[in-house]
């Protein structure tokens, strides 16, 4: 009866290994009448050596791993090479900062703060700055006004006036010689000249200044002639930072209007989203005015003819519409900033930064500057200037190579097979 039960000796010896290692014993082991109960228990036993052999087996296999890496990490040359390699590992800021203990990260995000104050000090600088500029227009103005009137003929300049020292003595010499000689040639031909003032004097610097000449088409041009004056105004203490350029005209067969009006509102404030954004005033919308064409001269739009069949008939009509034409005189009709916060194209935003970019070199270059644009001899500064940061490159340059050179004359053992990377160590 106890043999039936408990499956034989064999079946006895394989439940104690079982027990001893921890496991439980077979739920099908429950009474009597159940058969081959001591030869399933076996079976069960020999898997679960199995299983046991083969865990005993990794952590033999992990256990060598760990000792093999204890060994690498005692090898003072292999430290020195992972070393160097973490050393030359790019790690972008962020990344770093992510690296920072929370103290550390809590101090910089003080940091922040306090650079958030800074650029609402910065804004309030620039609002002075604003007042200071109002303040020193009104100073220019009565030598922008002579300006006016010595272009215009409406006034003559005095010797004292007029007297300019050139920088070349003797191109200076030259031109006092043919003075006296235009002189004597006018006694004797009994002529005046009779040219008023500076003739297209505002035309001239449009088309001397790339960015303006752009703009202006051929049939701009007579509009421009008339042109007298360009002043800048801005805006009123307590008023919104802004500033506006007039573009006072002559009578003319165009329009009506004797001053032409642009408005450039600003916004000298951090953005509440973005506050390290801030550089100073930006242009944030533009004004511009109504322009009343005589009948017939409005350059800003052109006629076009269109044929339309009639469907039933089959008769033909030609119907006239007009479209807008590419001119300066756009210029005060800019795109409107919506606002709403609905986002503009692609090229209205375009059209609106160039338009930006256009009104801020009025106010910053043209107009205080005028005569040294119709002479050209801002524009050649500016090309100077410009050519001047790129010879300096160059030479730089010039000066790296020789001193590859150099090295390489001083040592004829070098390996020239090295990457760039290796000759400038």
């Amino acid at each position: 009866m106890g043999g039936s039960f408990l499956g034989g000796g064999a079946a006895r010896a394989s439940l104690r290994e079982s027990l001893a290692a921890g496991a439980a014993p077979s739920a099908g082991v429950r009474g009597r009448g159940q058969v081959d109960t001591g030869t399933q228990m076996a079976d069960n036993s020999k898997a679960e050596d199995t299983a046991s052999d083969s865990v005993e087996a990794a952590k033999n296999g992990s256990d060598k791993k760990e000792k093999l890496a204890d060994q690498v990490m005692q090898n003072p040359q292999v430290l020195a090479a992972l070393q160097e390699r973490l050393d030359n590992t790019a790690l972008t800021p962020s990344s770093y900062i992510e690296t920072l203990p929370k103290a550390v990260k809590r101090r910089i995000d003080a940091l922040k703060q306090l650079q958030v104050k800074c650029a609402h000090i910065e804004a309030k600088f620039y609002e002075e700055v604003h007042d200071l500029e109002r303040k020193y227009a009104a100073l220019y103005q009565p030598l922008f006004d002579k300006r006016r009137e010595f272009i215009n003929g409406e006034a003559e300049p005095t010797d004292a006036e007029s007297e300019w020292h050139s920088e070349n003595e003797e191109e200076e010499k030259l031109a006092g010689d043919l003075k006296n000689v235009v002189v004597i040639e006018e006694k004797a031909e009994g002529e005046e000249t009779n040219v008023k003032g500076i003739p297209d004097f505002w035309f001239t610097i449009f088309r001397n200044v790339d960015m303006l000449s752009e703009l202006v088409q051929e049939y701009d041009e007579p509009i421009l002639k008339h042109l007298q004056d360009i002043k800048v105004k801005f805006s009123e203490p307590g008023q919104p930072m802004s500033f506006s350029l007039e573009f006072h005209f002559g009578p003319n067969d165009y329009f009506s209007n004797s001053v032409l009006t642009k408005t450039y509102k600003m916004k000298s404030e951090p953005d509440k989203t973005d506050p390290f954004s801030f550089e100073g005033p930006e242009i944030v919308d533009c004004e511009g005015c109504t322009i009343d064409w005589k009948k017939g001269k409005n350059v800003t739009v052109k006629t076009i003819k269109k044929k339309q069949k009639h469907k039933g008939r089959g008769t033909v009509r030609t119907i006239t519409k007009q479209v807008p034409n590419d001119s300066f005189f756009n210029f005060f009709s800019p795109i409107k900033v919506s606002g709403d916060g609905e986002s503009l194209d692609e090229d209205s935003e375009f059209t609106l930064a160039a338009d930006f970019e256009i009104g801020h070199f009025f106010r910053e270059r043209i107009v205080p500057r005028a005569v040294l644009y119709f002479t050209g001899e801002a524009i050649e500064d500016d090309d100077n200037f410009e050519e001047g940061e790129e010879g300096e490159e160059e030479e730089l340059e010039g000066e790296e190579e020789g001193e590859e050179e150099e090295d390489a004359e001083s040592d004829p053992k070098k390996d020239f097979s090295q990457p760039a990377e290796c000759k400038q160590q």
